[in-house]
């Protein structure tokens, strides 16, 4: 399996509206098919550039449905967030799942 991962620092201008905007945004990211599942976690670390910083975590059970949300999806979902365009910083990681433990 793997993990698409987006990392988003928010400018506390748009904090409260993009809350509500990233939870419609996860389901139709959902909706394409490509992914079984997301996790929005808010990260703990303090920015030196202020803000709000939340990572979004779609897991792919195979690396094609990875690339085939790339290729059909990406570019028209990451459109979307065009309403909050100069307020946030993204960057994307992909990880594959190596293992996984459980207690």
């Amino acid at each position: 399996m793997y993990i698409y991962n987006v990392t988003i620092n928010i400018d506390e201008s748009i904090h409260q509206p993009w809350l509500k905007w990233i939870d419609k945004h996860i389901q139709d990211v959902l909706g394409t098919g490509k992914f079984i599942s997301a996790k929005l976690t808010q990260v703990l670390v303090e920015e030196e550039m202020g803000g709000t910083t939340y990572s979004v975590q779609y897991t792919a059970k195979t690396r094609q449905d990875l690339d085939d949300y790339y290729k059909y999806d990406a570019d028209a979902l990451r459109k979307d967030s065009d309403i909050f365009n100069g307020k946030f910083v993204a960057f994307r990681t992909e990880l594959k799942i190596i293992k996984e433990f459980k207690a």
